[in-house]
């Protein structure tokens, strides 16, 4: 099951129903199935505090992932800053809905087992994403 929530800001406008089937398809791509998602739609503000609190991390991001993984089963939840996913799109020049989408999925495929952190993994992270990007 996949759940959408918002906390002190405005619930983002997307297709709860078409995001919950392309986050089952790019996780079954993966040889994964969905268990429990959570996802919560922040501002800057919540993701620092977040940030600060579980991770011991001072600045700002726009998501932080927490995994419950057991076996193939994908299961987490998924805090996403929406002022740093519209800062970010300003940033790359991207729209803020594939913006949206692109930082919605990259939850998902670290869920996956894909990291972003090490020499490469980055690289690897962005192709994952585009693949996934393209599924929508």
């Amino acid at each position: 099951m996949i759940t959408y929530n918002s906390d002190g800001i405005a619930m983002p406008k997307i297709k709860k129903r078409e995001v919950t089937v392309w986050i089952k398809s790019v996780a079954a791509a993966h040889g994964r199935r969905v268990g429990e998602i959570g996802y919560m739609f922040v501002d800057d503000a919540k993701i620092l505090e977040v940030n600060r609190e579980y991770l011991g991390h001072d600045y700002y991001t726009d998501i932080i992932t927490f995994d419950y993984d057991e076996g193939d089963v994908i299961s987490g939840d998924l805090v996403i800053s929406l002022d740093t996913v519209r800062s970010n799109a300003e940033l790359f020049g991207k729209e803020y809905d594939e913006e949206l989408h692109r930082v919605i999925i990259h939850g998902i495929l670290h869920l996956c087992g894909i990291n972003d952190k090490g020499p490469g993994e980055r690289e690897i992270m962005e192709a994952e994403e585009n693949r996934a990007l393209a599924m929508r």
